[in-house]
């Protein structure tokens, strides 16, 4: 109960926090949605417009309407491409799951075999190398990153296409699994990299401790060492706070796929809310932040349970 209270009271701080920046921002949403027909379009046509979609009264009134629809699960309808928020929603997720997944279970392994190699190899140059190539991602912008990869691999060895999700001027039927691939690759990589630095860092920590512990030293008298070593005492007391530290990092996935979709133009959720922001489309982006604040909710509770699973000491004394 005390989740769902503390869900209810973030989303609702959060949706209404963006609902104010976009009131704020010098973005006309009806000047937006007319676009180049402006000087077209009378100002009774303007008040019309305006009265349509709801713009003409007060802000407060206006979040108060959404809200109390969005609580019925009608999300409203996006005026850029006015259809149903939950259905562009459904459509667009389905693109950023698979890049927010390769990314996730990419970054995931290579940061825990880079921490554990840093570990085994405390002191050394690989430990040394392993460690700046993490500190080094970790003061690296995802677009600027996107940029570079962008740069060398589409641009100079022209092995992956600039941009996109398909081939453009391609009929949706005729796209071929091999060409969403090569799409797929860049935004990928790019994400994969970015989270490869806070899990190998963990991880070599972790092992480090756990190869100072006691009954680890006991286990190198007995003359385990190397990959029996780690196996048998350093596998099962790394892995879930790894996996933890994982399912923890889903906000920053979500807001580095929001910077890699926008540099590589991948049509997902990403792309979308960047284009309901400058485009002053509320319904859309309220949505987008809507289900962007569940999705990392849900993240850090699946870390949290997980913790309690793996540490006892977290667990709550329900005897008291």
């Amino acid at each position: 109960m005390k989740k769902l209270i503390r869900a209810a009271s973030l989303i609702a701080a959060v949706c209404l926090l963006s609902f104010l920046l976009v009131k704020s921002s010098p973005i006309d949403p009806v000047q937006a949605y007319i676009g180049a027909d402006m000087m077209r379009i009378s100002p009774e046509q303007r008040e019309q417009i305006a009265q349509y979609w709801g713009l003409d009264k007060p802000a407060l009134e206006q979040f108060l309407h959404w809200g109390q629809a969005a609580v019925t699960g009608d999300l409203g309808t996006s005026m850029i491409y006015r259809r149903p928020v939950f259905e562009i929603i459904q459509e667009k997720f389905l693109s950023s799951l698979a890049l927010m997944l390769g990314a996730w279970i990419s970054s995931g392994i290579l940061g825990f075999l880079l921490g554990v190699f840093a570990a085994m190899k405390r002191a050394t140059w690989v430990d040394r190398l392993i460690r700046w190539y993490c500190y080094t991602l970790a003061s690296t912008p995802a677009f600027w990153l996107g940029l570079l990869l962008l740069m060398i691999f589409a641009v100079w060895l022209n092995w992956f296409p600039v941009g996109m999700g398909v081939p453009a001027g391609v009929l949706a039927e005729d796209v071929m699994l091999a060409d969403r691939l090569k799409h797929f690759i860049l935004p990928a990589l790019t994400l994969s990299i970015i989270g490869v630095a806070p899990i190998a860092l963990h991880t070599r920590q972790k092992l480090i401790d756990v190869l100072a512990s006691d009954y680890v030293l006991f286990a190198r008298a007995r003359g385990e060492k190397g990959f029996v070593l780690f196996w048998r005492h350093g596998l099962r007391n790394i892995a879930l706070p790894a996996i933890t530290l994982q399912f923890a990092a889903f906000s920053e996935l979500f807001g580095g796929t929001v910077l890699a979709e926008q540099v590589f133009s991948y049509p997902g959720l990403g792309q979308a809310t960047v284009e309901a922001g400058i485009r002053g489309d509320v319904p859309l982006l309220l949505g987008l932040v809507l289900f962007s604040s569940l999705f990392v909710f849900a993240g850090n509770t699946i870390a949290d349970l997980l913790y309690r699973i793996v540490d006892p000491r977290m667990r709550e004394d329900r005897t008291v």
